[in-house]
């Protein structure tokens, strides 16, 4: 079976020898996961969230890890022992290339934990397999990153949910339906505070890549550079080339909510402009300090600044509600409103549960839309893409939410979309 850029199956798995061969996978669509069948889990990467999210999984009657896939040898045989301790010796198969575990028949679903430069891409080759996702978020690395994932999984028929958890917890669900309900009168200001941490770090010397460690393939479509583990595993967040820093870490839970909250997450702001410290040398390079201003095309006002604590603030001309984003606490004018109960399900929620990972598993078998479906996860990251946009720049840009793209700015319309390192690339 060929598939439409002429790469047969077989040659497919061959090329999982090749760290940078590109996302050539057969498309087919799987049925729906019986209401009385284990659905099936593959984990790609199995660091220290997507550990996390194991061990999450392991506890689960209706669910079985059977694969796991790391470029990290060690974290990958780790894995695996963790799952076999549960279920038996020999129970979880271990993949060094995603691509196998992607090919694997006995996999019905997967979830994404791998630094976000490579969320895009594997989610866009996760769905041509058939099969379900959760990726963690940010969705994307870069906008036109995030649309094409939108489209495969819409075009192969998946059920995609974001790692925006906030979403289903109690408070976050909470304050976005308070939101929607119009408690706080109109919503005239949103305000989203994210950590003020100042991430920097002096050059860091070339070292030799660790032994079963496919530093290459972990660079992916990145820009090839030297290896040092302060650029790696949990460090990839404060590199630009791989991450936007807060702004996408915890800015994508946060900034999620506020989109949520003012119903505008299948959209976004038409107006952003702002301000943001950068370090001046050194291996860390993304913002640290910012203030960031954007405009829905309703009036509302989007302030983005690097001020604890973090969380979402709903201003309105009658009240106002905060947030506290992991903490699960929320803040009110009265203790009136913080007892409010809307009597309308404004969210439109058609899972009750409050557990972000189930779900997924029952919108997998019910093949309902998430709470955080492909199109949200997108329109979340591209807030923060927006946002270090516009640090960069430093000048006021206009945004178009329905063609993603900035009016009459061509640099910063060369921001939308990143430069992928051959042989990777968007299909």
């Amino acid at each position: 079976m060929k598939n439409h850029l002429g790469w047969s199956r077989r040659n497919f798995l061959k090329s999982t020898a090749l760290a940078g061969a590109p996302l050539l996978l057969p498309s087919r669509l799987l049925g729906a996961v019986g209401p009385n069948s284990k659905i099936n889990l593959g984990f790609i990467g199995v660091g220290g969230r997507g550990t996390g999210n194991m061990r999450d999984a392991l506890g689960r009657t209706d669910i079985r890890v059977v694969a796991v896939s790391d470029l990290d040898r060690s974290r990958r045989e780790r894995a695996q022992q963790i799952v076999n301790g549960v279920y038996g010796a020999g129970a979880c198969a271990g993949h060094h290339d995603f691509r196998e575990l992607l090919a694997r028949s006995d996999v019905d679903a997967v979830m994404i934990c791998t630094p976000e430069n490579w969320h895009a891409l594997i989610t866009i080759a996760a769905a041509q397999a058939g099969k379900d996702i959760y990726c963690e978020k940010p969705f994307a690395p870069a906008i036109a990153e995030g649309r094409a994932a939108v489209e495969a999984v819409q075009r192969h028929g998946r059920i995609l949910q974001t790692g925006s958890q906030e979403r289903s917890r109690p408070g976050g669900h909470l304050i976005c339906e308070v939101a929607r309900s119009g408690a706080l009168g109109r919503i005239h200001t949103v305000r989203v505070n994210l950590p003020a941490v100042r991430h920097e770090i002096e050059v860091q010397p070339v070292e030799k890549v660790p032994e079963g460690f496919d530093y290459d393939f972990w660079l992916g479509p990145a820009p090839w550079a030297p290896y040092t583990p302060k650029r790696c595993h949990g460090n990839f967040r404060w590199i630009l080339d791989y991450s936007d820093g807060e702004l996408t870490d915890r800015g994508c839970h946060v900034g999620d909510l506020a989109q949520y909250g003012l119903g505008t997450d299948r959209s976004g702001p038409v107006a952003i402009e702002g301000r943001g410290v950068f370090p001046a040398e050194g291996l860390w390079n993304t913002a640290y300090e910012y203030e960031i201003h954007g405009r829905y095309a309703n009036g509302v006002k989007l302030e983005i600044t690097s001020n604890e604590p973090r969380g979402v603030k709903f201003e309105g001309d009658a009240d106002w509600m905060f947030y506290h984003v992991h903490s699960g606490e929320l803040e009110a004018s009265s203790k009136t409103l913080l007892s409010y109960r809307p009597t309308t399900n404004a969210l439109g929620i058609t899972d009750a549960t409050t557990d972000h990972l189930q779900n997924w598993l029952n919108c997998i078998r019910t093949r309902r839309q998430p709470v955080a479906p492909a199109e949200c996860g997108h329109r979340s990251s591209s807030l923060c893409h927006l946002a270090n946009i516009a640090i960069q720049l430093q000048r006021p840009l206009r945004w178009d939410p329905a063609t993603e793209k900035f009016e009459g700015d061509a640099a910063a319309n060369a921001m939308v979309r990143r430069s992928l390192r051959p042989p990777w690339n968007l299909i």
